[in-house]
């Protein structure tokens, strides 16, 4: 790993992990690289920061320097869910009630989406 940062469980039992200045990596549960968000979907990430997992096993992810969200399906292309109203997102997590809790460290509070 390149400067890894912040880690969520993954679906199947893995993990992925993401790097500063770089990619966010997903894991095996036996800790094997399953694949790189970057290289499977052709995604540039900026700064990426925090990241979790939702219900349906999609992984989002906030970049620091884009000040965005995306969301990452097991199929499908990539989703910004959330490109504005973000100075520093930095730890995110998802509620079983569909809400998305976002840190962001530049306006010193937790933001909630739907």
């Amino acid at each position: 790993l390149q400067g890894p940062r912040y880690v969520s469980s993954a679906p199947s039992g893995g993990f992925a992990v993401s790097e500063e200045c770089g990619d966010v990596k997903v894991f095996t549960g036996g800790r094997e690289l399953l694949c790189s968000l970057s290289s499977r979907y052709g995604h540039h990430f900026g700064n990426p920061s925090g990241l979790c997992v939702d219900a349906d096993g999609s992984i989002l992810v906030a970049d620091e320097q884009l000040r965005t969200v995306h969301l990452f399906p097991e199929r499908g292309a990539p989703v910004c869910v959330v490109s504005a109203g973000l100075r520093r997102p930095a730890g995110l997590a998802c509620s079983a009630l569909g809400q998305l809790f976002v840190a962001d460290a530049g306006d010193n509070c937790v933001k909630v989406f739907k």
